[in-house]
C-alpha cells in the first residue's frame, strides 16, 4: 500500500491533555499550515484564517478564558474559573481555525464553511505525517462572545475549531470506527 494510504488509515487524535513536548518547530508548523491551506475553495475566497499560538501565548490566552469563564459563569468559585487557564497549555501548540464567511457570494456559505472544515483535516494529517499528534476540538469557549472578540473575530467569523499539536509518549489505541457496510451504500434508483 502506498505511504500516503497507509498514512490515512492509521491517522488518530491524541487527546490534549495527554500531549507532551515537543511540539513542531517554526518550520515545521510553517510546513504543517501550508499543507492545510491547501484545500478545495470554490470561487478562491480564503474561507478561514489560521491564528498560532505557541509558548508563552498560550499562557497569556489563558486570562482571556478565565475571564470569559466568569463573565458566563458569576455564581461560580474563582477556582472553578482558574481551571480554564491552562486549556490551551496542554499542548504545544495550538492552532485556531477561523472561519470567514464572504455573505450573499454565488459560492454557498455551506461550502465555505466546509472548506474551514478541510483546513482542520489537513491540518491533523499534516502534523501527523510529520511525525506529531494532533486534537480538533472546539469546547466551550469556540463559542463564547468574550472569546471571539479577544481572537478579534468579525461580523462573518467563527471559531471552525482548535488544533492542539504536540507529542505523545505511547501509540494512541484506535478507537471504534463505524462498520462500512453500515455508512456506504450504492445509490438505487
Amino acid at each position: 500500500m502506498n505511504e500516503a494510504l497507509e498514512l490515512l488509515l492509521k491517522r488518530r487524535s491524541v487527546k490534549a491533555i495527554d500531549m507532551i513536548e515537543p511540539g513542531p518547530s517554526d518550520e515545521e508548523l510553517n510546513t504543517i499550515i501550508r499543507c492545510g491551506i491547501r484545500v478545495p475553495d470554490h470561487g478562491k475566497l480564503g474561507p478561514w484564517r489560521i491564528l498560532r499560538f505557541a509558548g508563552d501565548r498560550r499562557r497569556a490566552f489563558g486570562a482571556v478564558l478565565v475571564a470569559a469563564w466568569q463573565a458566563a459563569h458569576p455564581a461560580d468559585p474563582p477556582a472553578r474559573a482558574e481551571l480554564e487557564r491552562g486549556r490551551l497549555e496542554r499542548a504545544p501548540v495550538v492552532l485556531a481555525v477561523i472561519s470567514r464567511i464572504t455573505p450573499e457570494h454565488k459560492i454557498p456559505e455551506w461550502e465555505q464553511e466546509l472548506s474551514a472544515g478541510a483546513v482542520c483535516q489537513n491540518l491533523l494529517v499534516a502534523a501527523h505525517a510529520m511525525g506529531y499528534r494532533a486534537q480538533w476540538l472546539t469546547e466551550w469557549f469556540a463559542y463564547d462572545r468574550t472569546v471571539a472578540q479577544a481572537l478579534g473575530l468579525g461580523p462573518h467569523e467563527r471559531l471552525a475549531g482548535w488544533i492542539h499539536i504536540g507529542s505523545s509518549a505511547a501509540e494512541p489505541p484506535d478507537r471504534p470506527r463505524p462498520d462500512f457496510a453500515d455508512v456506504v451504500r450504492d445509490w438505487e434508483p
